[in-house]
């Protein structure tokens, strides 16, 4: 196995372009074309958690935070960020970051914690924008069917939970082959007029150089005209937080109480509690308090997230309950959601669960 195969895969679920700005997900130490015998999964890639790799005889350690966010100058075993860094390259192990692309994707980090909390209905909260194109082209009619099948298979035409989504227009094209051509209809030097399709896909941006090679491949012109619009809708499948339902409404302090259980944490530290019931519930894993606007417009009864700050807390305002559960809480599942990733399409490959706890925030 290729670490090339692992990534490919876990990329093509989470694509590094989906990633925040300040972020550094991807492949932080080895080369995607070495050999991987086994890979440990986890939240933070520890010294320990390394020590951890070494022992079971891993080679790959895919973490949720990157070990690196910004640059190192020195390597001397100062910081625990540089001693992780020297230990994983002395020990040949590659290590691996999915971070707020896993986040931002449906079926992500946000996707697992609605899950857990049996949440229906389901969606993204804040949809990103910037991410979607729009592809315009233009074929003879009769071969439109094979050029729209060539953009569907190459991941064109998705909008929400439909797929194979087109807007096709029938029009007049014209078209003079100079020196040089290989027209596939009409002469050299001569103006030909033909019935054309214009055929338009939506896209996501980073499939556009996959998509212009299926495009050329299955089209039958030596010159094929097409239009590349960047377009600023949100992408509702792609974005920060999901908001869902309860099967039935709660009573507010009830659902706290089945949050502390089901997450599995120490303490919730909250708003005050709201004399109604809750039904519409809005999360957001890791630290999530830039998205408390966004929960109120969406009607969540209450926000589940962490890392919030004494004064953040007052801008609920009697709007709803924000519920902070602990940053690792909120994502110490990641490493299964891993697993389910990677055990469907490499069912041999050898995964181990790291049993580290690397929670650096403790209770008394």
């Amino acid at each position: 196995m290729k670490l090339r195969d692992i990534t490919d895969h876990l990329e093509s679920i989470a694509p590094l372009s989906y990633q925040e700005s300040y972020d550094n997900a991807g492949l932080i130490t080895g080369n995607k074309e070495m050999d991987v015998k086994g890979a440990l999964l986890c939240l933070d890639s520890t010294e320990e958690v390394i020590d951890e790799a070494i022992k079971l005889k891993c080679n790959l350690v895919i973490a949720h935070h990157p070990i690196v966010f910004s640059g190192l100058k020195k390597f001397n075993g100062n910081t625990y960020v540089e001693r992780v860094i020297i230990k994983a390259i002395q020990n040949n192990i590659a290590i691996y970051a999915a971070h707020t692309n896993l986040d931002n994707v449906t079926g992500g980090v946000n996707t697992k914690i609605a899950e857990k909390l049996g949440l229906k209905n389901v969606k993204i909260l804040a949809p990103k924008k910037g991410l979607l194109k729009k592809l315009v082209t233009f074929c003879p009619a009769d071969k439109a069917p094979k050029v729209r099948e060539a953009l569907f298979a190459a991941g064109a035409g998705m909008i929400g939970n439909y797929d194979e989504c087109s807007f096709n227009t029938l029009g007049r094209g014209t078209f003079r082959p100079g020196e040089g051509s290989n027209p596939y209809v009409g002469k050299k030097g001569k103006r030909q007029e033909e019935n054309e399709l214009r055929i338009e896909v939506i896209f996501p941006g980073h499939i556009e150089k996959k998509l212009i090679a299926a495009l050329i491949k299955a089209h039958p012109y030596d010159e094929v005209a097409h239009d590349i619009i960047a377009l600023d809708n949100g992408h509702i499948r792609v974005g920060s937080g999901m908001i869902g339902e309860l099967a039935k409404e709660q009573e507010a302090l009830k659902f706290l109480e089945f949050l502390k259980k089901t997450m599995k944490t120490g303490a919730i530290r909250h708003t005050r509690v709201l004399p109604k019931k809750v039904k519409k519930i809005a999360v957001c894993g890791g630290s999530g308090s830039f998205l408390l606007k966004d929960a109120i417009a969406a009607g969540a009864d209450v926000f589940v997230t962490s890392d919030y700050k004494y004064h953040q807390f007052f801008d609920a305002d009697g709007k709803l309950i924000i519920a902070d559960i602990g940053h690792y809480e909120s994502e110490a599942f990641t490493k299964e959601l891993f697993y389910d990733i990677l055990k469907g399409n490499f069912p041999t490959f050898a995964l181990h669960l790291s049993k580290i706890n690397t929670n650096p925030v403790n209770y008394l």
